[in-house]
């Protein structure tokens, strides 16, 4: 498993939605996990508004049409959810055994103070289950 950190970032949805149309761009197929309903909503939102010339086909993990769909969102980590690439949005590092099923798992983490302190914390939580995370410094966009 690869884990890698994209730090200073100027606003963390919108750079998150660049994941993932490049994600796509490669042909992966992306699970978008966060625990907050509202941060998740965003991203939603975001994915629809944040390029005028790309569509990024995106879902619920539990919508009907997940199955046909390339990248999922999902407040709730585990189940069978198999995709390519795990972008993490959350506070906190899910479960290893869900962890374990993705090849790649990316964290955004932009300039503010509170969401680097999160980061911080999810680099450790990584380096204890053995895994040494690619530190990228984007800083300006």
């Amino acid at each position: 498993m690869r884990v890698d950190f994209y730090f200073n970032v100027a606003h963390r949805l919108h750079y998150a939605c660049r994941v993932v149309r490049k994600a796509r761009a490669a042909n992966l197929s992306v699970l978008v996990y966060a625990r907050d309903a509202d941060r998740l909503a965003r991203f939603d939102t975001a994915l629809w508004t944040f390029s005028a010339l790309d569509f990024v086909p995106h879902v619920y993990a539990d919508s009907p049409l997940a199955a046909r769909t390339p990248v999922w969102l999902t407040l709730a980590a585990g189940g069978d959810a198999r995709r390519d690439l795990l972008l993490n949005l959350d506070d906190e590092v899910p479960a290893a055994d869900w962890c374990a099923r993705f090849e790649r798992i990316v964290e955004v983490v932009s300039k503010d103070d509170q969401d680097r302190a999160h980061a911080r914390s999810r680099f450790r939580a990584w380096r204890e289950r053995g895994i040494t995370p690619a530190a990228h410094e984007i800083g300006e966009e």
